[in-house]
């Protein structure tokens, strides 16, 4: 008895429509992602050698504006703990390693 595997086609096509971003709001959005990275990593990087001999993998929220850091096993409850305390605060989470970044390209 012969089986068919039917392959169905899911049509390709925007998840929103009316909304599409130019190259320049792209790039805006990339540089503006940039630069608050640029003002967490200081926080981070005076933190890291004492919390990578203790907290090693484990994942640190920054508030850059008012300089306190949330830590914890996991990445939501972190992010949940940070904005319990902040919560209109845009934050910046990063990985308790040698990169702060949790994988690899």
């Amino acid at each position: 008895m012969t089986y068919l595997n039917p392959t169905r086609t899911v049509p390709r096509k925007r998840l929103h429509p009316k909304r599409i971003l130019s190259p320049e709001e792209i790039a805006q959005w990339y540089a503006e992602r940039a630069a608050f990275r640029q003002r967490c990593q200081p926080i981070f990087d005076r933190l890291k050698p004492e919390l990578i001999k203790t907290h090693y993998n484990w994942y640190m929220a920054v508030e850059p504006d008012s300089g306190e850091h949330f830590i914890d096993k996991d990445d939501m409850l972190v992010a949940n703990i940070a904005h319990e305390k902040y919560p209109k605060a845009k934050l910046h989470v990063f990985r308790i390693n040698e990169t702060g970044v949790c994988g690899t390209i």
